[in-house]
Formats: structure tokens, sequence, C-alpha cells
């Protein structure tokens, strides 16, 4: 039983940044991939970024160059760093973690956190 809290969500300028947090607590043997997606109103949610275990990471193309996702494994965290905004970026976020089962590693589950709501005004 995993648990994903995000914060660092609000309200920005465009041209501002954010940084968003999410920290994984429960019974967690090993994460393996972590990533962030995102849902805007009316449309559908899409993938941001990700990243592996081993640091390996991967971006939408609309937020290369301005966001860097990270990872901290020793507290079972991954950041977002958001730069440079824009309104497009407004959304709710959503934090998501793989995390291979205590009882059979081989079968894992993706948790997902609430969201943040991040807003940015033009």
């Amino acid at each position: 039983q995993v648990q994903l809290m995000e914060s660092g969500g609000g309200l920005v300028q465009a041209g501002g940044s954010l940084r968003l947090s999410c920290v994984a607590s429960g019974s967690i043997s090993v994460i393996n991939a972590m990533g962030w997606y995102r849902q805007a109103p009316g449309k559908q949610r899409e993938l941001v970024a990700t990243i592996t275990s081993g640091g390996s990471t991967n971006y939408v193309d609309s937020v290369k160059g301005r966001f860097t996702i990270s990872r901290d494994n020793a507290k079972n965290t991954v950041y977002l760093q958001m730069n440079s905004l824009k309104p497009e970026d407004t959304a709710v976020y959503y934090c998501n973690a793989n995390v291979a089962t205590t009882i059979m590693r081989s079968v894992s589950i993706n948790y997902w956190g609430q969201g943040t709501q991040v807003t940015v005004s033009s």
C-alpha cells in the first residue's frame, strides 16, 4: 500500500517558475519509474515527464527545455522544476509511481497522487 502526496502547485504569471514535489510513502520495496502527468479541462491526461530508477528522463515535446524532472531515491521523492511557464501549462498535475509489489517483484502497481493545480496567468 503506497500513497503519493504532491505539493508545490499554485498560481503564477507567465514566464514564472514552480517546483512540484511528490513523496511516496507506505509499503515500498522498490520504485521503478516515476512521472508527472497533467490534465487540462476538456482534454485528455497526457504524460509530461518520466524518470526511470536509473535516472533516464523523457519529456513531452511541449515542455522540453523548460521542465526538468529529478528524483531522490533515498527520500522516495520526485520533483518537477517548471520554468518559463506558459498559460497552456495550466492543468492539474498528477504524480505517478510504478512500484514493485512486496509479494512478487515481477508484479508492479501504478499509484497516483490526488493532483495539484497549476495555473499560469497571461
